[in-house]
């Protein structure tokens, strides 16, 4: 089963705030990064699918966070795919520190378009077919 994916990402001195922290904002980059990986690790780059006329854009965020990260830790991102796409895909996220802590719990909503006429269309085949659901 592929609805499972673990991603791992070393906080940058650049993303902290200036309470020492990282930034509220760039936990949804951290989140981007490992919904990419996910798809690289089914053979799927997602420059690939920009080249077929997929777009992926997100229309739904949420971020719930739980305990600040710091610079310079080494955080692990756990993404598990909600339900089989249709035209559109959810995940729902986990991000721990490395003393295994709950930084925040996060989902997403993409839906794939077109390219070229940003309307929406099916999940491509290729894809499912990688999907184990």
């Amino acid at each position: 089963m592929n609805s499972n994916f673990t991603f791992e990402i070393r906080t940058r001195y650049g993303e902290t705030d200036q309470m020492g922290v990282i930034y509220y904002g760039i936990y949804p980059q951290y989140l981007e990064v490992a919904r990419v990986e996910w798809l690289r690790s089914l053979g799927i780059s997602y420059k690939e699918l920009e080249a077929l006329g997929v777009m992926l854009p997100v229309v739904s965020l949420q971020i719930n966070y739980k305990r600040p990260a710091r610079y310079d830790e080494l955080l692990s991102i756990t993404l598990t795919l909600r339900e089989r796409p249709t035209s559109k895909i959810t995940f729902d996220y986990q991000i721990f520190n490395e003393e295994k802590q709950l930084l925040a719990e996060a989902n997403t909503t993409l839906v794939f378009v077109n390219k070229e006429t940003f309307k929406p269309i099916k999940c491509p085949d290729f894809i499912l077919e990688k999907i184990e659901l």
